[in-house]
């Protein structure tokens, strides 16, 4: 297998899959603060924002699990 198909099936690994949840989660931090600044300010509309990006990073982790879990012992790297 060539390390250009690796790369290319990177995505579709565990590996790949650890790497983007990592990602995803980071992203958290970043709405972690938003909210916090938005309530210290009393901001409804920046709140409102900060709490869909929220949900859309749960969804997004959700949606990597699932990935992960289908992955199984079909790890692309692997074979």
């Amino acid at each position: 297998m060539s390390a250009l198909s690796k790369a290319k099936g990177f995505k579709k690994s565990k590996s790949g899959t650890y790497l983007s949840m990592a990602t995803t989660a980071f992203g958290a931090v970043g709405v972690a603060k938003q909210i916090k600044k938005a309530r210290a300010e009393q901001d409804t509309l920046r709140l409102i924002d900060a709490t869909v990006s929220a949900v859309a990073i749960v969804t997004g982790l959700a949606i990597l699990y699932r990935e992960l879990r289908r992955l199984g012992d079909d790890d692309v790297l692997l074979g």
